[in-house]
């Protein structure tokens, strides 16, 4: 691998910015994503989270180039993806600036071909000489902790942490700016989802990319992840740092996620209020309000996001809800 100059960035550089990105899909237009404003750095991992449904493969796809927004800019490393079109778009494409890590590897491993073949396909399609291919192949498995002897097999050989590991240096290969891993340890037991997050951790700091992880398991985002976005039907409601986020959740939405995930140590409670709800349904103000119960009628209108530091909170009620949601519990343990 290189010394990350310029396919990288320097440590804390953003090189993914989305700003006000909106999306609708269907016919008629369903909104899928609604003025989406979040940046991720290099060196550094993001978390998206939120239920099926939120919006966040859409988010991906857009990120990727493959849906084309409504309005707001995609911008990865200096270029606007969402401004290419055509060749241009297959140019970029063609570069490997971002690439993508599926949920089940088998999407992205040719089942035919040996993990080195499959990991080393995007070097042959840039016409890499064979040589500087196998050793960047080799470098590429040692990175991602899979030893030389592995690459031989195919991927109904190995174990799905295995496969996984191989899907991840497959993308790493060509050193992009920017990793986008959609639900990567979702389909894998437990000790191999582990083996996966330590990875995506290393990777921080080794690849030098910028590393989005999109996943609705919040005790995984809060092992690996510098700064988590919580979306709800296609609105970022709370961004942040993830220790702050998850500890001291501004939006109710973010603490019914906090209080229905496992403790990372002791036992789960459960905020009084939280889970109630209280609040009528109806269209338009706030996305949540049907479901909130701490709702009232200035909810009725789109809250304006709100920035606290380094934070940022999509609600009319941040600073007065949490004092009727007392005996919560913070999902991260001190020192986790």
């Amino acid at each position: 691998m290189s010394e990350h100059g310029e396919r990288t960035g320097r440590r804390g550089e953003p090189l993914l910015q989305v700003r006000g990105l909106s999306v609708s899909l269907g016919s008629p237009a369903v909104p899928v994503l609604t003025d989406v404003h979040f940046t991720a750095r290099a060196g550094k991992i993001v978390g998206v989270v939120g239920e099926t449904g939120s919006g966040k493969t859409t988010l991906a796809r857009t990120v990727l180039g493959l849906v084309r927004p409504d309005r707001g800019t995609v911008e990865v490393g200096g270029t606007t993806v969402s401004a290419l079109r055509g060749r241009a778009l297959r140019e970029h494409r063609r570069r490997g600036t971002t690439q993508y890590v599926f949920q089940d590897p088998l999407r992205s491993l040719d089942p035919a071909l040996t993990l080195a073949e499959s990991v080393g396909e995007p070097l042959a399609v840039r016409g890499v000489p064979r040589a500087e291919r196998d050793e960047r192949v080799r470098a590429a498995l040692e990175l991602v902790g899979l030893s030389p002897g592995l690459g031989g097999r195919t991927p109904g050989q190995v174990s799905g942490g295995q496969r996984q590991r191989a899907a991840i240096a497959r993308a790493v290969i060509c050193e992009p700016r920017l990793l986008l891993c959609d639900e990567p340890v979702s389909a894998l037991d437990a000790a191999h989802r582990n083996h996966v997050l330590r990875l995506l951790g290393e990777l921080r700091g080794t690849l030098g990319a910028a590393i989005v992880v999109i996943s609705h398991d919040l005790v995984s985002l809060a092992g690996v992840a510098d700064r988590v976005a919580v979306l709800y039907r296609g609105r970022i409601v709370e961004e942040g740092p993830i220790r702050e986020v998850f500890d001291n959740p501004r939006h109710p939405y973010t603490a019914l996620l906090v209080a229905s995930a496992p403790r990372v140590a002791g036992r789960r409670r459960y905020p009084p209020g939280v889970l109630r709800r209280t609040a009528p349904g109806g269209a338009g103000g706030c996305v949540y309000a049907a479901r909130c119960p701490f709702a009232t009628a200035v909810c009725t209108d789109v809250p304006a996001t709100t920035s606290a530091g380094d934070r940022s909170v999509a609600c009319h009620h941040a600073d007065d809800w949490p004092a009727r949601a007392a005996g919560r519990t913070p999902l991260l343990a001190e020192g986790a």
